[in-house]
């Protein structure tokens, strides 16, 4: 009797980040555009959200009852760009003139882009900005979500911790941030600029619910995006512990990709390694 064959199903989800992974990589090559190591902190986190989390509508962006997406770190916004082209927002080919002069693909998240709510990138607004936004959908007791991603550097910002403040008084449960927790920020270890820790516990303290996960399992992310309950509460925050520059070897965790842009051979060994990437 011939041996029966195990078939592996694949992870929309996970096959959707590793597609981000590599539209990334080749947009900050083709406009020589930096923050790669960041995209890939967030891919994970970015593809869960767009294949599994938000209510949207590719073929109506302005949808009343999206949800609403704020990706407070704007400078990873070849991630955004490539998850908002894979989901039907714009054409695969307009990547590929991101951070070129003319195109709406900015360097930083552009609200003039099909699927962007805001332009972001001036860290520690993108909070407020979410929280207005929650608050305004809870006035009006309409349905959508608010959603916004927050880098772990730009919590040294005080505009994040005066929004988390409203945002609890406030009780806004429509409301969820998920802090890329890669621990390096622009020129260093975060540990090394402004200590964070005890980083739950502070979030706690301002009357949030917390979810501690690992950033690039899309089960936990799945979970943790999905437990908001519809009964009154806090608003919820989930801390992803992430790896910078992840899914490439020679960028994990080094903060030299923070700014550094791919190219030649370090382009070359990069994209394999995506591309063989289960």
């Amino acid at each position: 009797m011939a041996k029966a064959t195990l078939l592996t199903i694949p992870n929309p989800t996970q096959d959707l980040a590793r597609r981000i992974r590599l539209h990334a990589l080749r947009m900050c090559k083709l406009g020589g555009g930096s923050h790669i190591g960041s995209v890939l902190s967030c891919a994970d986190i970015l593809a869960v959200l767009y294949g599994a989390i938000l209510r949207v509508d590719p073929s109506q962006p302005r949808w009343p009852g999206r949800d609403r997406f704020v990706l407070s770190k704007g400078h990873a916004c070849a991630g955004l760009y490539a998850a908002l082209a894979e989901r039907g927002f714009f054409p695969l080919v307009q990547l590929d003139t991101h951070y070129q002069n003319g195109s709406l693909l900015c360097g930083h998240a552009s609200h003039k882009v099909p699927g962007v709510e805001v332009s972001t990138g001036s860290l520690g607004h993108g909070l407020s900005l979410a929280s207005g936004m929650a608050y305004a959908g809870a006035l009006g007791d309409r349905p959508h979500r608010v959603f916004a991603l927050l880098s772990d550097g730009e919590c040294d910002e005080g505009s994040v911790w005066e929004a988390a403040m409203f945002a609890a008084h406030h009780r806004l449960k429509n409301l969820t941030v998920v802090v890329d927790y890669n621990r390096l920020q622009g020129l260093a270890q975060v540990c090394g600029v402004i200590r964070l820790e005890p980083f739950a516990d502070k979030w706690r303290s301002f009357g949030w619910a917390v979810h501690e996960v690992d950033g690039h399992s899309h089960a936990a992310l799945s979970a943790a995006l999905s437990a908001v309950s519809s009964a009154p509460g806090p608003p919820t925050c989930v801390i992803a512990h992430t790896t910078k520059g992840k899914g490439v070897s020679f960028m994990e965790d080094s903060v030299l990709w923070h700014y550094r842009i791919p190219a030649g051979a370090e382009f070359e060994a990069a994209h394999m390694e995506l591309e063989m990437a289960q």
